[in-house]
Formats: C-alpha cells, sequence, structure tokens
C-alpha cells in the first residue's frame, strides 16, 4: 500500500494486520482520484474529511494531491497515527479524531470532500453522513464519495444527489453531491 500521485508519490503506508481493516486497493484510490479529478479539476485547497479512516490511505492521498486539510474519524487509531506520523512536516494540516462517527458533535469547521468507507452490510454509512449533516460538517455542493459492498444498498437522504457509481472487484464507489 503506497501513494499514487502527488507531492508524496510512492511513499509506503503501513498496511493492517489481520481483517479489522480493510483499505480500498490502490487501483480502486487511483480510479476515485481519477473521477474526481474529472469533477473538481484539482484537489489544491480542498478541506477533506476521512470518516472509517482506517489506515488513513484516502486522506493521505488527498494531503499528496494538495487538499489543504484532513480531518481522519474512527474509533480506532492506532494504525491511523502511525501512517499519519509519516507524514509529520504536514501536522498543521492533519486533525484525528478518535471516535465513533455517531457520537461526533458539532463543528464549526467544514469539509468539501468526503470519503467514507464503513464496515460492509452494516448501515454505518448512511448513521455517519445522517451525524455529519446534523451536525454541520458538510458545505453545500461537497463531494462525496462512499464505498460499500458491491451488491450492499445505500440510502442516503434528499440532500445527496447520486453522480456517478463504480464496481472495483467487491467493492462498490458511490460519487454523491451534498445539497443544503
Amino acid at each position: 500500500m503506497r501513494i499514487i500521485a502527488g507531492k508524496y508519490r510512492g511513499k509506503k503506508l503501513i498496511e493492517p494486520k489481520g481483517y479489522d481493516v480493510r483499505p480500498t486497493s490502490d487501483r480502486a484510490r487511483e480510479s476515485i482520484f481519477n473521477i474526481l479529478y474529472s469533477h473538481l479539476g484539482s484537489l489544491e485547497g480542498k478541506k477533506v474529511i476521512d470518516v472509517f479512516a482506517g489506515t488513513g490511505a484516502l486522506g493521505l492521498e488527498a494531503l499528496s494531491r494538495g487538499a489543504s486539510k484532513i480531518c481522519f474519524i474512527d474509533k480506532d487509531t492506532k494504525l491511523l497515527s502511525s501512517n499519519v506520523s509519516l507524514f509529520f512536516q504536514e501536522k498543521d494540516k492533519i486533525r484525528i479524531i478518535s471516535s465513533d462517527v455517531v457520537r461526533l458533535q458539532q463543528t464549526n469547521e467544514q469539509y468539501n470532500l468526503v470519503f467514507s468507507d464503513a464496515p460492509y452490510d452494516q448501515g454505518l454509512n448512511e448513521l455517519a453522513f445522517e451525524k455529519l449533516v446534523r451536525c454541520h460538517f458538510l458545505e453545500d455542493g461537497a463531494m462525496c464519495i462512499v464505498e460499500t459492498r458491491h451488491n450492499e444498498s445505500l440510502n442516503l437522504s434528499s440532500n445527496f444527489e447520486l453522480i456517478d457509481e463504480r464496481v472495483y472487484g467487491m467493492a462498490k464507489i458511490w460519487f454523491y453531491l451534498f445539497h443544503v
């Protein structure tokens, strides 16, 4: 597992041991960012939130590609913290919230790019987005990328407009725009 492009291209990340963390494959990550570029043009200045962050690979890839701020949320941040420490020169751009996403508190900080990769088949992506909306984490027009199992359904509120979806092996990637 490595950073695919940008300032830190080729930097290796610490991989999980066991099955508690299921990182998005390099191939799927590369495709996600290609699709993002086609919709956004670039990631320069984007404020990113990576929910169910796991290894932090998606958020760290966004940082490498020019995002200005990354907020990671996960209830187990040991592996995530190890990977984030590899980017110590960017520590002022990185925030880690060690919490279950449904316990989040309201914030004054809003994000315009969201990654969510919840454990499969538990309905946690829907709960996470309900909480992110309720606690004002999302800017109007935020791009939201959600990973589920390829045959899992995803039912987000009418505030989310589906703009694309792709299947990569066992994973399905959904692309939404958030509207207030």
